[in-house]
């Protein structure tokens, strides 16, 4: 079934006109969307913690940050763009005992809501825009005239306008110019956890290191395996972004598009496939969701030590090493 798709003139930024909205958290979506609202003519408050990089820089912006409270107090609509894993408790401690019947809480993932971390009254709305893209990418486009397309959902629809004023958001923020898709609060979560797992983040982290280390342990020098197995990785991404597979096809050598239609399914097997869906069904079941939520409780011990043994894998070293050669790159050493 094709996804509805929302544009400018069905999602006018009327039901936000001369309303105040509340960014709870001045980050990666947070500043985006706020500089992208005031610059559609609604009045912005921000919440964010003082002494921070991100007050500072919603400070240098124009902006006077506050608390919670004070952004709250008579918004309309109340985005929070604050990580997931520290979204309830927020939200207990400083959202809920503030939050006044007909307002409409807005989320741009919907990790705590869809999970139940988050339980909001039955008297407000609740909404969601997902722009797909990163914040920098949001502002950008959106000062270039153009904007990212967004995902919409409604979980909770207590005025009667929560749609619209959710489609208002998204055309504030530039949405509307491109596209906005609706769907589900279980769709987009379900959905994000499995593409950040399976391919974008896990999967493929997996694969590079798995065909670094095979060509590595095969005798092959580790800075020509890092050049076949990681840098190049920006090529094909880029051809796939821009055209698909056909395009990122079209544009390769027959040998390596040989080499990818007979070799690929050979590495994405049965047996893995029956992983991704036991991996879904984890997420489905909130197994994910239960286990993330312990691990930040618990102090993060088995997630630090994960990230610390990657950070100094040989694929790692090695590519701090090369980087150092490509000034075009713009290498990010964290």
């Amino acid at each position: 079934m094709a996804a509805t798709i929302y544009y400018e003139e069905q999602a006018p930024i009327a039901p936000l006109a001369g309303k105040k909205v509340a960014v709870i958290g001045y980050g990666s979506q947070g500043h985006a969307h706020s500089q992208n609202l005031r610059d559609s003519g609604v009045e912005v408050a921000i919440a964010e913690l003082e002494g921070t990089d991100n007050f500072r820089l919603a400070v240098e912006h124009g902006f006077t940050p506050g608390d919670i409270k004070t952004a709250m107090d008579g918004a309309a609509l109340i985005i929070v763009t604050l990580p997931d894993e520290v979204q309830a408790k927020v939200y207990e401690g400083q959202i809920a005992p503030n939050l006044k019947a007909g307002q409409t809480l807005g989320f741009c993932h919907g990790f705590n809501i869809h999970f139940k971390y988050i339980v909001p009254p039955k008297d407000v709305n609740v909404v969601m825009i997902a722009p797909k893209g990163p914040g920098h990418l949001v502002r950008s486009e959106y000062e270039k005239g153009g904007g990212v397309p967004c995902l919409v959902a409604v979980e909770q629809d207590a005025t009667g306008d929560a749609k619209a004023i959710a489609l208002a958001w998204a055309n504030g923020i530039g949405g509307a110019r491109a596209g906005i898709l609706e769907t589900t609060y279980k769709e987009e979560t379900e959905t994000d956890l499995f593409g950040e797992q399976v391919v974008l983040c896990g999967g493929l982290s997996a694969l590079i290191k798995a065909g670094f280390e095979t060509l590595v342990a095969a005798g092959y020098q580790p800075e020509i395996a890092y050049f076949e197995c990681v840098h190049e990785v920006k090529l094909i991404v880029d051809l796939i972004y821009q055209g698909g597979l056909s395009y990122m096809r079209y544009s390769i050598s027959n040998t390596a598009e040989y080499g990818d239609l007979s070799r690929g399914p050979r590495i994405v097997t049965d047996e893995t496939r029956a992983e991704m869906k036991k991996i879904l069904g984890e997420i489905t079941s909130g197994a994910f969701a239960r286990e993330w939520v312990s691990e930040y409780q618990g102090g993060l011990k088995n997630f630090n030590a994960l990230y610390a043994k990657d950070h100094d894998s040989q694929v790692e070293v090695v590519g701090r090493k090369l980087r150092k050669m490509m000034k075009w790159v713009n290498a990010k050493e964290v």
